[in-house]
């Protein structure tokens, strides 16, 4: 999902929807026109536009251990409580997703719209949704990131021509175990993987296995990012889960990068190891 506000909505009911609530609204107390007691994503419907609904922290980290926007975090941590603003678009995804044949390729949908418009917080509202429904997440909170200001870059040691990012892997991994563990242990690789001379993931093993081979040899991480996407790619066309795959700034993926080669020559966003196989999971060839 790229940096946006979402898909083609209207204003056509602003006024007659403004009209019929205004009897309603006066008798609420302050508190019940800006927030909804209903906390589950599923039932949020077109009165609860515009309201306030709670996450319990305890879902907010296992469900967003990154992704949530830098000045929302600091307003969950001074008020100990998290709030999300139920918007439209997010309402928008909701019907699409409810009403999606799962049995077809995969679906994309763009949130898109100026700065400051709640792109980000409308993605993590739908996030949320499919977490709740017992969705696979696979959530990149910046795409970026991966393409900006890099510390480490090494050379692939499966593919000479591309480039290994083996700390913004890591820290990918890390965040991925934390939101999909049960999946993690469920899910068993279709194949072996060789990561050096004495290290290997036997076929039939957890899918963990691979992420743990990522964080403990941070030299493998990327490789084992692109082992976990083709993994959920092989396990999601056989209808074992359903998957979400959300991206904020998706543009980036295509975009130059501002990375640089030994030899001072620019680096192409498809030679970088991450985002040639996240390329791959924005196909909707599986």
């Amino acid at each position: 999902l790229d940096h946006g506000y979402a898909l083609h909505t209207t204003a056509k009911d602003c006024f007659s929807s403004l009209a019929s609530q205004d009897a309603q609204t006066l008798t609420e107390t302050p508190r019940e026109v800006f927030y909804t007691s209903e906390n589950d994503p599923a039932k949020h419907a077109e009165h609860h536009e515009g309201r306030h609904y709670s996450i319990p922290l305890e879902e907010v980290k296992a469900v967003f251990p990154h992704g949530l926007p830098p000045r929302f975090q600091q307003q969950i941590k001074t008020f100990n409580e998290a709030y999300v603003m139920v918007r439209k678009p997010a309402l928008e995804l909701f019907t699409y997703l409810k009403s999606s044949n799962f049995a077809h390729p995969a679906v994309r949908y763009v949130i898109y719209g100026e700065r400051g418009t709640g792109k980000t917080m409308t993605l993590c509202h739908v996030i949320h949704f499919c977490a709740r429904q017992g969705w696979l997440v696979l959530h990149i909170p910046d795409a970026h990131l991966w393409v900006k200001n890099c510390r480490k870059l090494m050379q692939s040691s499966y593919n000479k021509k591309r480039l290994d990012q083996p700390l913004q892997a890591s820290a990918w991994l890390k965040n991925f175990k934390i939101s999909n563990e049960r999946f993690l242990k469920e899910i068993k690789t279709h194949k072996k993987y060789v990561w050096g001379k004495r290290e290997s993931t036997e076929e039939g093993s957890p899918l963990g296995e691979v992420v743990e081979q990522g964080l403990a040899r941070v030299r493998s991480a990327s490789d084992a990012v692109g082992v976990v996407l083709k993994e959920l790619r092989q396990h999601c066309q056989l209808g074992a889960f359903r998957l979400l795959v959300a991206v904020d700034g998706v543009n980036a993926l295509w975009g130059r990068t501002t990375l640089k080669k030994e030899d001072r020559s620019p680096v192409s966003p498809e030679e970088l190891t991450l985002v040639y196989n996240l390329r791959k999971m924005m196909m909707n060839n599986w």
